[in-house]
C-alpha cells in the first residue's frame, strides 16, 4: 500500500493565500472526492500537488510514501507515480497521441527497458476500445481540434496507459454529456484496485453516481472542513453547502481560486 499525505498545507498565488491548512491522507485502493463551491481552493490543491510554479507552498508538507514531494521537480513527481488530469488540457501540435504516450511511459522506465512497440500498440488499442475512442485518435495531434469530451476521454486514456500510483482528477466531469460521463467513469473504475489511489475534484454528485468514493470531503475557506462517506455527496446535492457552514460555524468567505 502506498500513501499520499498532505499536512497543514498553505498555498499562495501572487501573494494571496488560497489554501489555509489542508490535511488529507489518501492510500492506494481508495477513491476520495473533494466537493465545495467555486473559489474554495480545490483546483489550487491539485496544482500544488503536481508542482505548478505559480502556486507557492508557504507551509506544510506533501509526502509520497514518506518522500518529500515538494522537493521534487514536476517530472520527478510524475515518475514517482503522481498524475494530474487537468480541467483544460493543453493542445500540442505536431505530437501524436501515440507518440506522446509511448514517450511518457518510457520516461518512467530505465534506459534500455523501453516498452516494446507491439506491446504498446496492443495495450493502447485495448484501452481506446474500453473508452470507445475512434482508432484515428492515436494518430491525431495531442488534443488539437478535440472536443471537450474528447479531451477528457483522452486524459483518462493517459491515466490508464501510465498506471500511476495516485491520480488527481480536476473536474474531469466538467462539460460531459451522459454518454461521455459513463465512458470516463468506466475507465476510472477499471483503474480501481490495491495499486491505485484517486482524488476526484468535482462540483456535482452525478459523477459519484458512476464512481462510488470511499470518502467525500468538503472544502471551505481553503481547508477540508468535513469528511464522510458517499451519503455526504448525496446530501450536498440535495441541500447545498449552507448546512455545512452552519453546522461548523464557518463564515462563508470564498477566495478567488486560480
Amino acid at each position: 500500500m502506498a500513501t499520499l499525505e498532505i499536512k497543514g498545507l498553505h498555498v499562495e498565488i501572487e501573494g494571496k493565500e488560497i489554501l489555509k491548512g489542508v490535511d488529507l491522507t489518501i492510500n492506494t485502493d481508495e477513491i476520495h472526492a473533494i466537493m465545495g463551491p467555486n473559489g474554495t481552493g480545490k483546483s489550487t490543491l491539485a496544482q500544488a500537488i503536481m508542482g505548478h510554479p505559480r502556486y507557492e507552498v508557504t507551509a506544510g508538507t506533501i509526502t509520497l510514501d514518506g518522500e518529500d514531494v515538494l522537493e521534487m521537480e514536476v517530472d520527478e513527481r510524475a515518475k514517482a507515480g503522481l498524475f494530474l488530469a487537468m480541467q483544460y488540457p493543453s493542445e500540442v501540435a505536431g505530437v501524436t497521441n501515440a507518440d506522446f504516450l509511448r514517450s511518457a511511459i518510457n520516461a518512467r522506465r530505465e534506459e534500455g527497458d523501453e516498452v516494446p512497440l507491439m506491446s504498446f500498440i496492443r495495450e493502447l488499442d485495448a484501452k481506446m476500445e474500453t473508452l470507445e475512442m475512434h482508432e484515428d485518435m492515436a494518430t491525431r495531434y495531442l488534443n488539437e481540434g478535440f472536443s471537450g469530451g474528447e479531451k477528457k476521454r483522452n486524459e483518462i486514456l493517459q491515466l490508464m496507459m501510465l498506471q500511476p500510483k495516485f491520480a488527481v482528477l480536476d473536474e474531469i466531469d466538467s462539460g460531459l454529456d451522459i454518454d461521455a460521463l459513463r465512458i470516463v467513469s468506466k475507465g476510472i473504475n477499471e483503474m480501481r484496485g490495491e495499486g491505485f489511489g484517486c482524488l476526484i475534484i468535482t462540483h456535482y454528485q452525478r459523477l459519484l453516481e458512476y464512481i462510488t468514493p470511499d470518502y467525500v470531503h468538503v472544502m471551505a475557506a481553503g481547508k477540508v472542513v468535513k469528511t464522510g462517506g458517499p451519503e455526504l455527496a448525496q446530501k450536498l446535492e440535495e441541500e447545498g453547502y449552507d448546512w455545512v457552514y452552519e453546522e461548523l460555524g464557518i463564515e462563508e468567505t470564498k477566495e478567488q481560486e486560480v
